[in-house]
């Protein structure tokens, strides 16, 4: 008999959410940003010590898989400090700029993992943070065919 036309028991199939995608970029963190995947990994070794293995398979198998990347991440993590004393923007730091209409926003350049742009927190790998690397106060940019001036640097995000 065709096995089409039995019941499968599933009980023993696995759930396969398929791995989170890591990034190619160096894993350049914050100290907060390191505190964030700690806290990441404690959380998800909570949640698989609470879990009902033969109820919750699937949410083992999420928080497994989440605690997988997570690990991975916390093991290519490269804490950054920027210099204090810098007068260019670097990794780490906060950025004040102002477009020609007077609109001010101010950036801080935190690691991927750490990224919140509704609290003014971007990738150091974004578009906008490349083109900030490397400018001193008073230096310019163009994104997105809009120029925007570097007003402020600060040290800590």
């Amino acid at each position: 008999m065709s096995g089409a036309f039995t019941k499968q028991d599933d009980s023993n199939s696995s759930i396969d959410l398929g791995e989170r995608p890591v990034s190619p970029h160096r894993n350049l963190v914050t100290e907060h940003g390191l505190a964030l995947i700690d806290a990441e990994i404690a959380a998800l070794h909570e949640a698989l010590a609470k879990g009902n293995a033969e109820a919750d398979r699937e949410l083992i198998a999420r928080a497994s898989r989440d605690l997988r990347y997570w690990t991975a991440r916390r093991e290519t993590a490269e804490i950054s400090h920027p210099d204090p004393h810098s007068d260019v923007v670097r990794f780490g730091m906060s950025v004040t700029i102002t477009d020609g209409n007077g609109k001010t926003q101010t950036w801080a350049i935190v690691g991927e993992d750490e990224v919140d742009a509704s609290h003014g927190k971007i990738s150091h790998v974004s578009p906008m943070a490349k083109m900030m690397f490397g400018k001193a106060v008073g230096d310019t940019f163009e994104l997105n065919d809009h120029e925007w001036e570097i007003t402020a640097i600060n040290a800590a995000p």
